[in-house]
């Protein structure tokens, strides 16, 4: 696993110190060109592992390193599913039941169109099964290596108990598309613990760690002590703690924590990605 991953949440308006920042990264990333030109950038500086939200631009940038396979040849994208804004929206405009036929096909929807609900939870596994494919079809031909569960589904099933979801998940993406498992949460301590408990090993965690305990569940102490004994491969993401710590500050405690294997980071601009990149070579 790299060192250095790129992360996409500026390319759709996401940024966490300032919404100010977030609408102009919109404004200039509305123009596929924009976000295309970074992806060039940070494949030609030698990042070479790019982790995705799975909303629709990055079907774009798909199609443009399937059209340049030699200068893509190392490159490889971790996709982050499902993209709860895509379903939300969907939900607004055609409802439930029309949200689910418009992403799943086959016999599942006629079972509920005419049993009800009861009958998708009896069919939850398939359905799972289907709704990752249907996330994972733009992506058809890309070197895919860890394929990650989203923290707003990963922490909602940590809070329900309902584990069993994470090994139908794990699973599935190593039978069916020869990836590693991955998780995000915002409470590494407790998943690391339930997938210890559950035997889903090879697995890859990605969590909030900072030196201020930005949205990691416990705090910085239960941390420490969680990576000291972790065996699971560790990405350290929202370092910078939505911009209350200085990037040189930041990563050099992460370097110095241990544990942690990679750090995720989103930039806007050449030389932040660059100075983001040397920094995190430089420290982990």
């Amino acid at each position: 696993m790299d060192k250095v991953i790129f992360g996409d949440n500026q390319f759709f308006g996401v940024n966490h110190m300032s919404e100010e920042k977030a609408r102009q990264q919109m404004k200039k990333f509305k123009d596929i060109q924009n976000i295309l030109h970074i992806v060039d950038f940070i494949n030609d500086v030698g990042i070479k592992t790019f982790m995705v939200t799975t909303y629709d631009k990055v079907e774009y940038i798909c199609d443009h390193i399937r059209s340049n396979p030699t200068q893509y040849k190392d490159f490889k994208i971790n996709p982050c599913l499902p993209y709860a804004h895509k379903y939300a929206n969907a939900v607004a405009t055609y409802g439930i039941l029309g949200t689910l036929k418009k992403y799943l096909q086959g016999n599942i929807i006629q079972s509920v169109s005419k049993g009800g609900i009861a009958l998708v939870k009896k069919d939850f596994e398939k359905m799972m099964e289907l709704l990752i494919d249907a996330e994972l079809s733009m992506f058809r031909g890309i070197n895919v290596e860890t394929i990650f569960l989203q923290n707003v589904v990963t922490d909602l099933i940590l809070g329900l108990g309902v584990y069993d979801i994470y090994e139908v998940f794990a699973q599935y993406v190593r039978k069916k598309y020869s990836a590693k498992p991955g998780f995000i949460t915002m409470n590494l301590p407790k998943l690391v613990d339930v997938l210890k408990e559950k035997e889903i090993n090879d697995s890859i965690v990605c969590a909030s760690i900072n030196k201020i305990s930005f949205r990691m569940s416990g705090g910085i102490d239960i941390y420490k002590e969680c990576l000291a004994e972790n065996t699971y491969k560790i990405i350290a993401m929202q370092v910078l703690a939505a911009g209350a710590i200085k990037p040189d500050e930041a990563i050099e405690f992460i370097g110095n924590l241990g544990g942690v294997d990679s750090i995720l980071f989103g930039a806007s601009t050449n030389s932040h990605i660059l100075d983001t990149k040397n920094l995190i070579e430089k420290y982990l």
